[in-house]
């Protein structure tokens, strides 16, 4: 066990996977709350129509918050780690949130007690039970459409990231990282609007169409404007590896299928 904590790039994927897989934990278990991006600059509702469908504005759900630093994580890992890498941790943060979900459906059948039913009525909410129902319990196809759209885009990101570092080598950061990132975000944004609100409730393709441009524009946004977090880190990792090391790691991880 002192072996592993003391070589460093395990060290470092182990602290990786972890902040990772708490930030796709948060971001699916926010996911329930839609916010206003023009109320956050102190702007009136939008109201634009697109794809024939009226009084749209950008009303996103909170887990987009956290979602675009998750495909930068993903970069990271498989400019370090490979493509195999990205794959494990993808597959541990599925697992450990279907349990996270699994341990949140087991809560809100637990009997609550009266007092704290009641507890915070003077707060505005009058039933506990009830809010906590609301915000843990999710309906079945907003999980499984939002997992399956995750994971779909953390293979096509790290597909898309791999086929542009193979042309470009360690040059052109900001390609590879920016690229992969934009043609994951809009296959992610499609997959959980068509399988929670297209399958599960029936929306119309052109609200689906609308709504995945919505939330994929402020994704493109987000994507360009953290950037510089992928050199920034790339940076402080080589510092801590070393140059020789994390040469070497990025090779070794550029090879790697």
């Amino acid at each position: 066990m002192q072996a592993v904590w003391k070589d460093k790039p395990t060290k470092v994927f182990i602290a990786i996977t972890a902040f990772f897989v708490v930030n796709a934990i948060i971001a699916e278990s926010i996911g329930g709350k839609l916010f206003s991006l023009e109320a956050v600059f102190g702007l009136a509702p939008s109201n634009f129509t697109l794809f024939g469908q009226s009084g749209l504005s950008y009303t996103l759900t909170c887990g987009v918050l956290l979602w675009p630093l998750e495909f930068v994580i993903t970069d990271i890992v498989n400019e370090y780690y490979g493509l195999k890498a990205v794959k494990r941790i993808s597959y541990i943060a599925v697992v450990l949130i279907l349990y996270a979900f699994f341990v949140f459906y087991i809560a809100i059948g637990t009997p609550p007690s009266d007092f704290w039913k009641g507890s915070q009525a003077a707060n505005g909410v009058p039933d506990m039970q009830a809010g906590f129902s609301a915000i843990f319990g999710q309906g079945m196809w907003i999980i499984f459409g939002s997992l399956v759209a995750f994971l779909l885009g953390q293979l096509v990101d790290v597909f898309v990231f791999h086929k542009i570092k193979q042309r470009t080598g360690n040059k052109h950061v900001w390609l590879r990282a920016t690229g992969s990132t934009l043609v994951s975000q809009l296959v992610d944004s499609f997959i959980v609007l068509f399988i929670a609100f297209k399958i599960g409730n029936g929306w119309s393709w052109q609200l689906v169409l609308a709504i995945c441009l919505i939330n994929y524009s402020y994704k493109f946004v987000m994507a360009i404007l953290l950037t510089p977090v992928i050199y920034f880190a790339e940076r402080r990792l080589d510092a801590y590896l070393g140059k020789e090391l994390a040469e070497s790691m990025k090779q070794e991880a550029m090879m790697k299928k």
